[in-house]
């Protein structure tokens, strides 16, 4: 049996707002197929008001690009503060016609998004300028829509930053309603562009699908989602940057040297928050300096490694004059043959010659004698044994004079004539001699009759049970156990001090002063639920719990008004807060790439483990190691570069080497188009222009090309299955956009008929 033979259908898209084409690029490697039909996507053009962008997106997606802004003339004059230039006209839905060469099935709009960014501050977003870009959004809609009216695109896909959901809330009400007004089932989503297109970064995105309910009564389902890969998975198959390779895109940027010295001090995997940790007196950080060490020759006081070459000998070989000395590693080998000064000899080696003056720092004198153990006769303060005669009594037998102690092996018998000695109660005392002081003799009896007779106690307590003892002139705590251990203690007693009274048991009355003389205080357990839970002092609440009434004054001591947030540490917040000099792990996946991703505005750095590649570069350089810095400048004479740092603003290349081995860099541009899947890493790869800024711009503006090509193959499948005549597929994923047309099942001519 033979197969049927595979037809191709075509499947056209254009892209408004095309930027250099990453969405093109992806649409274009998209896949579907049903049965023996097969999509063949193809790009019909593109629009884009930069020039450098449109010359980009004809090379990379091999299409034509119209490079024309969509803004209606009051919104040219808000961006812009100014009129047009002579010859400016206003677009219309004409000039989409004349920009893509054929009607397209598929219209991908990728909207300017800096006015809805997080990295735009509210007011700004407020402004006239801002505005005029955010309502482009809303036009571009209008235009396309108006432009196919009569053959309406069946799908259309919005991109934009998350934050137009809640900032730009009232265009996207309008946009939706234009939509459905011209027959769209409409879809709003947040999806991570990583997940879709198995990046090395994480790209959380605004994604609104329409599709003509009409003419495509299919559903449209999700792409499938992937693990989002490691920086290192991504990077490792690029050269090392400052290698010469790569490409002009594969340099490190120049950075201001401030910068570089914040970046150093960001703790691996935070963002610049981890600076406010530092501490600072005086304008100066506290436990922090940064020193600067010159080349090696002009090093002062210093030790070469053995294997180093030392520096040149001047006129004055001086310690202050560079690095002389050689640590050698051979010194353990010589210890025995050299004549080192302060040495101790062995016992079976010669002294070293006397000299006229024999002083330690000449040699070793010393030896160190095995005999001293066995010459213990002549040894001053000596303990002699047991069995060893005394030493010769001399006119004065001071302990310094030799040993005349004696280490007396038989203290385990009893000596009845011991000193400061406890008689057993069995035992006899000492005999009474003139003075009968503790040093002559065992005067103490241990008496085992304490517990039996508490009469004697000192400072007893009494059982309840027993009676007290006599009471003298003056019963003081020293006289006998005089005190009682009350049991009834732990019974409801209503003048027990300082005490909490269980939360089902009756207060006492309250008695005079309302103090600590008397059980007032409840232990209320219902301190963290019901209606009385908003008294809690400096509360945090759960974030399923709502939060309680604001009262008259919103302070941390009036309630528990704050409000312990789940979201945090799910990567969305930092990616829409921005979190500035962070430093990506090597085994994580990158954040976002912004339209203008620098070392300031988001995770930008990441902490490379190949610091051991070649790092040659004509460039200036600069390393950062520990709490020290090492740099040189072509610019400055080596003597001047030794004691001298880099000027604040002064812009430079240094590599960061981090506590942990790593080094910390910022990404290089090639890096980040390769993070974001406009690239493969073997690919040379280079933007019109010569501009870090400019490129860096276009590649965060850009849709990663696997996330597209992820979202062309289910666009293409659901259109294959329209063009099939299915109206229903059954899969597992989920639903993108579900609205149902009535009659989905009838065909317009079969109505007719």
């Amino acid at each position: 049996m033979i197969g049927a033979a595979t037809i191709q259908t075509e499947v056209r898209h254009a892209h408004l707002f095309c930027g250099i084409g990453g969405g093109a690029v992806g649409f274009n490697r998209g896949s579907a197929r049903v049965g023996n039909t097969e999509a063949r996507f193809v790009c019909v053009g593109g629009i884009d008001s930069d020039p450098a962008a449109c010359r980009d997106f004809e090379r990379k997606a091999r299409a034509p690009a119209t490079c024309r802004d969509l803004f209606s003339l009051d919104q040219y004059r808000d961006f812009h503060g100014r009129d047009p230039a002579p010859g400016w006209e206003e677009a219309g839905p004409d000039a989409l016609h004349r920009a893509f060469r054929l009607r397209p099935h598929i219209v991908f709009l990728s909207a300017p998004c800096k006015g809805f960014s997080g990295l735009l501050s509210e007011t700004s977003s407020k402004t006239a300028r801002y505005q005029a870009l955010n309502g482009l959004t809303l036009r571009g809609v209008w235009l396309l829509l108006e432009a196919y009216k009569d053959d309406p695109v069946e799908l259309l896909v919005f991109e934009n930053v998350p934050r137009i959901a809640t900032r730009g809330r009232w265009l996207l009400d309008q946009i939706v309603a234009l939509l459905r007004a011209y027959g769209y089932a409409v879809a709003e989503t947040t999806h991570d562009c990583g997940e879709l297109g198995e990046l090395g970064q994480s790209r959380k995105r605004f994604l609104l699908v329409a599709r003509h309910q009409e003419k495509v009564p299919p559903f449209l389902y999700e792409p499938p989602k992937h693990r989002l890969l490691g920086v290192g998975d991504v990077l490792e198959r690029l050269p090392m940057p400052l290698t010469g390779e790569g490409g002009a895109m594969h340099r490190m940027p120049a950075l201001q040297w401030k910068t570089w010295v914040r970046l150093a001090f960001v703790r691996a995997g935070a963002d610049w928050r981890s600076l406010n940790d530092l501490a600072v007196e005086g304008g100066f950080l506290k436990d922090f300096g940064i020193v600067p060490a010159g080349p090696w020759r002009s090093d002062v006081l210093g030790v070469m490694n053995w294997t180093d070459t030392a520096g040149t000998v001047t006129s004055r070989s001086g310690p202050t004059n560079g690095r002389f000395a050689v640590a050698d590693p051979r010194a353990g080998e010589l210890a025995s043959k050299d004549r080192q000064a302060y040495g101790v000899g062995a016992w079976e080696d010669p002294a070293a010659t006397v000299t006229s003056a024999r002083s330690p720092g000449q040699g070793r004198f010393s030896v160190a004698d095995p005999r001293f153990a066995q010459e213990r006769r002549k040894a001053a303060f000596g303990v002699r044994g047991w069995e060893e005669p005394a030493g010769v009594v001399q006119g004065e037998s001071l302990p310094s004079n030799g040993s005349f102690a004696v280490a007396d092996p038989r203290p385990p018998e009893p000596i009845r004539g011991g000193k400061y000695r406890v008689t057993r109660m069995d035992e006899p005392a000492g005999t009474v001699i003139a003075s009968s002081t503790t040093g002559n003799g065992a005067f103490a009896v241990s008496d085992p009759r304490v517990d039996g007779h508490p009469r004697s106690v000192q400072l007893g307590v009494r059982e309840w049970s027993e009676p007290s003892g006599v009471v003298t002139g003056q019963m003081a705590a020293g006289q006998g156990p005089n005190s009682v251990a009350d049991p009834r203690l732990g019974g409801k007693r209503f003048n027990t001090t300082y005490r909490i009274v269980r939360w089902d048991e009756t207060a006492p009355a309250v008695a005079g002063p309302g103090g600590p003389g008397g059980g007032l205080a409840v232990a209320d357990p219902r301190a963290t639920h019901g209606p009385n839970a908003h008294h809690n002092k400096m509360r945090v609440e759960p974030w399923t719990d709502p939060c309680h009434a604001v009262t008259g004054t919103d302070r941390v001591g009036s309630g528990a008004l704050c409000v312990a947030d789940p979201r945090w540490r799910d990567g969305r917040d930092a990616y829409l807060s921005a979190g500035h000099y962070g430093v990506v792990p090597w085994t994580r996946p990158s954040r976002a790439v912004f339209g203008h991703g620098q070392h300031d505005n988001g995770f930008n750095s990441v902490a490379d483990p190949r610091p051991d590649g070649k790092n040659s570069s004509t460039d200036e350089s600069c390393g950062i190691n520990g709490l020290g810095a090492e740099w040189t400048s072509p610019r400055e004479e080596p003597e001047k570069s030794s004691i001298l740092l880099p000027a604040p603003d002064e812009r430079l290349v240094c590599v960061i080497f981090a506590r942990d081995g790593t080094w910390h860099r910022p990404f290089t541009t090639l890096e980040l188009a390769a993070l974001q899947g406009l690239v493969d890493p073997e690919e040379q790869f280079e933007l019109d222009g010569l501009s870090d800024a400019a490129w860096r711009e276009r590649i965060g503006n850009c849709v990663p090309p696997p996330s597209a090509t992820a979202i062309a193959s289910v666009m293409g499948e659901t259109l294959l299955l329209a063009w099939a005549g299915e109206t229903f597929k059954l899969s597992a994923a989920p639903i993108w956009v579900r609205d149902v047309a009535v009659g989905l099942s009838v065909r317009p001519q079969e109505i007719d008929q």
